[in-house]
């Protein structure tokens, strides 16, 4: 199995953090999102405890609001003391209506709108991580309005390609984030940030893309962004406190993907920072780090119905279940891989290659092609794993479809964290 919380149980059906999948499917319905709890938070305090050990006093992760941002996964935030990353009002309304400690909230995005920084503000972000010249000076005039100094990062773009999908690379010089380093632009708006009255720079922040399985892009982020902390320091007087070096780290979506030691992972990050920082005589900053997917994705799993099986001879096989692009549009946008089980007869010979189809009218709405199962039926379950991540938080209602619940599993049992969508929901902002 790809990951340790799933399993087959005596009656060949699939089991996640140890509860019979087609037992849940029965109890909740289908389509239904799982999240093992024990799961989330084993992945948070590995990276916590990884980060006393090898960065600086005062480092902390942060988890990325936009792989999965619900109420429930706030409040287990705040309980392990986990900074968080937010990109959005929605996402800092949520954060706010647990009581999560703003203070300890970093809030992102290209082109955040004057009633978006006022929000922020109001509700006691800790720090903006801003991303243009134009963002900066809206900070800076809507903070002295409100009589405060914002404290910032600022996002700048290293120029590297992490050779990941063209749609979750973030990194190079012509990304729509950030300012970019090697034109000297970011230098440039140092200057003018330190011309600002009530805007607090302390420090930077980069971010080079998603499902990135080596270490090297993320050594090779870190030595050009501490040469620009270096130069800074020297021609401008301005010691970094922070280094955000974003999030990025890879998941196993299949069992071809390698696995990752993350733990690993940031002792290599911690020396490449600490060789860097002694050949360029400046102290090790504060590193923050912004885990989404390495978090949540293997702590979840969708289940479905099989509604169809569509067999066209000599072309191809399709299985056809209650969900799809509206709960999982990844596969559509740009081929995202994913592992299918037959949750109810999970220990059958894998005999039959289909394409698994959604129910929404496009034809794109598929889920994954090319997939051997044991030949399901009608009413079967099925499941996708490792669903944790940017699953529920890019579903839609397109066909006016209503979004599926998501179900925590933990030592104590399963219970509701967010509720099934009703058609009266769907059409509850409609006059």
């Amino acid at each position: 199995m790809i990951c340790d919380n799933i399993s087959i149980n005596s009656k060949g059906h699939l089991t996640f953090a140890g509860f019979d999948t087609v037992d849940l499917a029965k109890k909740y319905g289908t389509p239904l999102y799982l999240m093992d709890e024990n799961k989330i938070r084993e992945h948070i305090r590995e990276y916590k405890t990884a980060f006393s050990k090898y960065f600086p006093e005062g480092s902390c992760p942060e988890f990325a609001s936009k792989a999965l941002s619900c109420k429930q996964i706030y409040r287990i935030l705040a309980e392990e003391k986990m900074n968080i990353d937010v990109v959005s009002c929605g996402e800092i309304y949520t954060a706010v209506s647990v009581d999560f400690p703003m203070e300890h909230c970093f809030f992102h995005g290209n082109n955040k709108t004057d009633s978006d920084i006022a929000f922020a503000m109001e509700n006691g972000v800790g720090y903006f991580v801003a991303d243009s010249e134009d963002e900066l000076f809206a900070i800076n005039q809507i903070a002295k309005e409100k009589g405060i100094t914002q404290k910032i990062l600022l996002r700048v773009t290293p120029g590297i390609d992490t050779h990941t999908h063209q749609k979750i690379s973030t990194g190079n010089v012509d990304s729509k984030f950030g300012i970019a380093i090697s034109t000297g632009q970011a230098k440039e708006t140092v200057e003018n940030i330190l011309k600002l009255s009530n805007i607090k720079l302390c420090g930077f922040h980069c971010h080079i893309g998603s499902q990135i399985f080596e270490s090297e892009p993320f050594a090779t982020a870190s030595e050009l962004m501490l040469s620009f902390i270096a130069e800074v320091q020297k021609d401008l007087k301005l010691e970094t406190e922070i280094l955000n070096l974003g999030g990025g780290f890879g998941v196993r979506y299949l069992e071809s993907h390698p696995e990752i030691n993350y733990t690993e992972k940031i002792e290599e990050i911690s020396k490449i920072l600490k060789i860097q920082c002694d050949f360029l005589g400046i102290a090790i900053p504060k590193i923050a780090m912004e885990p989404g997917r390495s978090i949540v994705a293997d702590a979840g799993m969708t289940l479905y119905t099989v509604g169809s099986v569509k067999e066209i001879t000599g072309y191809k096989n399709y299985v056809s279940v209650d969900g799809g692009m509206t709960d999982n549009p990844r596969y559509t946008l740009y081929e995202a891989p994913y592992t299918v089980m037959l949750a109810s007869r999970a220990n059958e010979e894998k005999n039959f290659c289909a394409t698994i189809a959604g129910r929404c009218c496009e034809s794109g709405d598929i889920l994954q092609e090319n997939v051997m199962l044991p030949k399901p039926q009608r009413n079967d379950i099925l499941a996708v794993l490792t669903t944790g991540a940017y699953n529920y938080s890019m579903a839609s209602n397109y066909n006016r479809v209503p979004r599926p619940p998501i179900i925590m599993l933990n030592d104590n049992g399963d219970y509701l964290a967010v509720k099934r969508e009703t058609y009266q929901d769907v059409c509850s902002l409609d006059v």
